[in-house]
C-alpha cells in the first residue's frame, strides 16, 4: 500500500491526567520522532489546563531547533487567547526559524479546562469563537508581512513576513466545521470514527463549494487504534478512504518512547 497518510505524535508537554503528568524532554522527543521517520510532532496550547502544561510556541521552537525535516504543529493554537498581532508574530517567527515546517492548528479550547486560563490572560471566554473567526480573517496578511487593518482600525505591518503555514481548523461541532470550510486548509477532529470523518468532510465540502473554496482533508487526533500495528494499519486505511490526510496518535501513558515506536511500526507497516 502506498503511503499517503501522515503519522504524527504529540510532544510530551501536557497530559489529560493530572495524576500522571506527561512532561518529558522536548529536545529528546523531537529528535527521536524524526529519527524514527515520523511525519510530524505537535504541541497543545493553554495558559492553564486541567494538568501541568508547557507553552506551545516555546515547545515547537525548541523542537524545530533540534530537527531538520519533521513537520511541527500546533494542536491547536488558541488564537483568541492572544491579541491577533501577537499570535501572528509568534506564527511568522516560528515558520521562519523552522524553515517553513509549521502547520497551524487552530481551535477555541476544550471547555473541560474551564475559563480560568482565559481570565488570567485577560481574554474573554464567552465570545472566543467569534474572536477566532475575526483573527483568522486577518492572520494571513499579518503573517506574510502585508499591511493589515485590525478591528480597532490600527494599521500594522509585521516584519519580517513569512510564508503562511497551512491552517487546520479543529473541532467536532458544527461551528468548527463552518470555520474549517471558510478558513481551513484542513479540518482537525478528535477521536471520530472514519464514517463520521467522511460525513463531516462532506458537510464542510458542501459549505466550501458555496463559497468557491476547495474541498479539504482531515487530520484525526487520537484515531481509533489497536495494540496490533497490523490492525491499526487497517483502521488507517479506513480513515484515509474517508478523507483523512494525517493522524496524530494520542499518548497512552507517560512512556512516550514506546508510543513513538508504535507509531513508527504502524507507519512502516502502512508503507
Amino acid at each position: 500500500m502506498a503511503m499517503a497518510i501522515d503519522i504524527g505524535v504529540i510532544v510530551p508537554t501536557s497530559t489529560p491526567d493530572p495524576a500522571e503528568p506527561i512532561l518529558g524532554d522536548v529536545r529528546e522527543s523531537a529528535r527521536f520522532a524524526e529519527e524514527l521517520g515520523l511525519d510530524s510532532i505537535w504541541s497543545t496550547d493553554h495558559v492553564l489546563a486541567s494538568a501541568p502544561i508547557l507553552d506551545s510556541t516555546v515547545v515547537l521552537s525548541t523542537a524545530a531547533a533540534v530537527t531538520d525535516r519533521i513537520t511541527v504543529g500546533f494542536n491547536v493554537m488558541l488564537l483568541a487567547l492572544r491579541p491577533v498581532a501577537w499570535a501572528a508574530k509568534q506564527v511568522s517567527t516560528l515558520q521562519y526559524v523552522s524553515g517553513d515546517r509549521l502547520v497551524l492548528g487552530v481551535g477555541t479550547g476544550n471547555p473541560a479546562h474551564g475559563d480560568l486560563g482565559w481570565r488570567a490572560a485577560g481574554m474573554s471566554y464567552q465570545d472566543r469563537g467569534q474572536r477566532t473567526d475575526a483573527a483568522l480573517e486577518v492572520l494571513p496578511s499579518l503573517v506574510t508581512g502585508k499591511q493589515t487593518t485590525l478591528e480597532d482600525g490600527v494599521k500594522v505591518t509585521l516584519a519580517p513576513g513569512a510564508a503562511m503555514p497551512p491552517v487546520v481548523v479543529a473541532g467536532n461541532g458544527r461551528a468548527a466545521r463552518r470555520r474549517a470550510s471558510r478558513y481551513g486548509d484542513g479540518w482537525v477532529s478528535l477521536g471520530l470514527p472514519p464514517e463520521e470523518i467522511a460525513a463531516g468532510l462532506a458537510e464542510i465540502g458542501s459549505i466550501a463549494a458555496g463559497q468557491a473554496r476547495p474541498a479539504i482533508k482531515a487530520t484525526v487526533v487520537a484515531p481509533e487504534v489497536d495494540p496490533s500495528p497490523q490492525r491499526t494499519v487497517e483502521r488507517l486505511a479506513a480513515y484515509e478512504a474517508a478523507g483523512a490526510e494525517r493522524v496524530i496518535f494520542a499518548p497512552t501513558g507517560t512512556d512516550w518512547r514506546r508510543d513513538y515506536e508504535f507509531a513508527a511500526r504502524v507507519r512502516a507497516a502502512y508503507r
